[in-house]
């Protein structure tokens, strides 16, 4: 099984990345484009956060730079409904592209909506509600049919839905994590032919930076279960890209396997194995977590 990948890291919290936007600089953001695309990713996330005050000059800008360099889809990403509007104006290939995100808020919708139905484009539908964060599956598979049928209205087929669950930070505990997991699997139940994404960087959040790949990795490999379709992530962990790709079956497998309740025997572990085994303890809330989760 694979993944498409859209690449995360052209950000404007990024360090070459935020600096080169706020410069209108192309260079670094070419050069990462060509990166993240050579990487193997299947869309390229342009996120300028909420660019309050330059945002519909920004988004075209960004869009325009990096079509310049690649010729990989784009996922426009951000929280300012002007600028998304403005970004899409210009982006050439508008059918492949994805918009990120329309939320389950009704002003998001009444602004968004529109703009996707008119562009042909991927629309991420958030599972983020007036209240924020939904509690549980039941809350989650209600917003989903909110979502779903305000694009339907607009024209938009459930093909072209992209349902995001929400990852939570595994600090935050791992009840969350299986309400999404929970979700995943009735997706196809509520809309029929519609994919799925999930920023999975947004597990590992709070975590010391050099542990973070191994929670999204083996968080990928659980979503992976449920037929998640595309994945937000960080291009440049080669082990995440090779999951997404499909060739590490027999680390999915094993893992799989573990959701199905058949552990393997850790003694005869070693290397990724291991580390996909004690991670997903964690993740799956069977073994309490803390830093220290790889040593134990």
């Amino acid at each position: 099984m694979k993944v498409a990948a859209i690449a995360e890291s052209i950000n404007i919290m990024g360090k070459r990345s935020g600096t080169a936007m706020k410069e209108r600089n192309p260079g670094p953001v070419q050069e990462m484009a060509k990166e993240e695309s050579a990487a193997g990713a299947s869309y390229l996330d342009l996120n300028i956060g909420p660019a309050r005050k330059d945002g519909i000059e920004l988004m075209p800008w960004i869009v325009q730079t990096v079509e310049a360099a690649s010729s990989v889809p784009l996922c426009l990403d951000t929280t300012n409904t002007d600028a998304m509007a403005a970004g899409f104006k210009v982006v050439k290939n508008r059918e492949a592209a994805i918009m990120n995100s329309i939320s389950a808020q009704p002003e998001r919708m009444e602004k968004l909506i529109p703009v996707a139905a008119e562009a042909g484009c991927n629309v991420i539908a958030l599972l983020w509600g007036p209240e924020g964060m939904p509690r549980d599956s039941n809350e989650r598979c209600a917003m989903a049919v909110d979502l779903m049928m305000a694009l339907a209205e607009a024209g938009i087929p459930n093909e072209k839905m992209l349902f995001d669950p929400i990852g939570t930070p595994i600090t935050l505990g791992a009840d969350q994590i299986a309400s999404g997991l929970e979700f995943m699997s009735m997706l196809q139940e509520i809309a029929p032919g519609a994919g799925s994404t999930v920023g999975l960087s947004n597990v590992s959040n709070g975590v010391a930076e050099h542990l973070r790949k191994y929670l999204d990795r083996t968080y990928l490999i659980m979503l992976m279960k449920h037929g998640i379709t595309t994945a937000i992530v960080n291009s440049y962990d080669s082990e995440l890209m090779a999951i997404c790709k499909g060739e590490r079956q027999n680390l999915v497998d094993m893992v799989h396997g573990m959701m199905d309740g058949n552990d393997p025997d850790p003694s005869g572990l070693t290397g990724t194995a291991l580390e996909h085994y004690k991670t997903y303890k964690v993740l799956s809330g069977q073994n309490v977590f803390s830093e220290s989760w790889l040593t134990l």
